[in-house]
């Protein structure tokens, strides 16, 4: 039978919420956006290896969003 005694709650506190409100987090739409700034690669010129400024252009986005996204995860995670 359960107590009714104040004082005597065995049940675990709720965890704390969650926060996922960072600054850095912004940093996350970097590579979304600039793939859609068509200008600077609606271009043949420059080439590079003989290649149209568009296609090595969007080999250059991956390593953009590589680095946006591991520099927000080092920077959000939780120490300790």
């Amino acid at each position: 039978m359960a107590s009714t005694e104040p004082g005597t709650d065995r049940t675990p506190p709720p965890p704390p919420a969650r926060s996922d409100r960072s600054r850095w987090n912004w940093l996350l739409a970097v590579p979304a956006a600039v793939p859609l700034l068509t200008f600077l690669y609606n271009d043949d010129e420059p080439r590079l290896g003989g290649f149209p400024a568009f296609y090595w252009m969007q080999f250059a986005f991956i390593p953009l969003g590589v680095v946006c996204t591991v520099l927000v995860y080092r920077m959000t995670r939780k120490r300790g």
